[in-house]
């Protein structure tokens, strides 16, 4: 692995903590949300990773790992909420409100979660700004 491979890895893996924290944003930010623009409450997102391997080295039979990527953003499509409200305006005829699918417990969970393992990617990059700094203190 080349020095610089690692910390594209690391990069790769920031990027995608990044995005997630958005989405968990976006998601407890729409707690509420019982009408938007396409119709419907919000839908709970979630983004989907994938390792992203280099192509030309997996024909040999040695994938070679080139950090993560993502693949795509998913809407949860679990039942949504129901609260009786009959004075809310976005009431049904019995009176429930269709709140949306998130649970503000397992966001902070994945918040936690994604937090760490930014904080994880960032630890290798600067471990490896770390290596470089020393390699050239060396050659002086």
């Amino acid at each position: 692995m080349r020095f610089f491979d690692s910390l594209a890895i690391s990069a790769t893996g920031l990027s995608a903590e990044r995005l997630r924290m958005d989405l968990i944003s976006s998601n407890i930010a729409n707690v509420n949300t019982t009408r938007t623009a396409e119709g419907g409450t919000y839908k709970r997102e979630v983004a989907v990773f994938a390792e992203k391997l280099d192509q030309a080295l997996q024909s040999q039979g040695k994938p070679k790992g080139q950090g993560v990527e993502v693949v795509g953003i998913v809407q949860d499509n679990s039942p949504d909420k129901l609260v009786y409200d009959p004075s809310h305006p976005d009431a049904d005829s019995n009176g429930y409100v269709h709140y949306p699918n998130i649970n503000i417990v397992s966001e902070m969970v994945d918040m936690i979660t994604a937090t760490r393992s930014y904080e994880a990617n960032l630890t290798i990059l600067n471990a490896g700004k770390s290596m470089a700094q020393k390699a050239l203190e060396i050659g002086k």
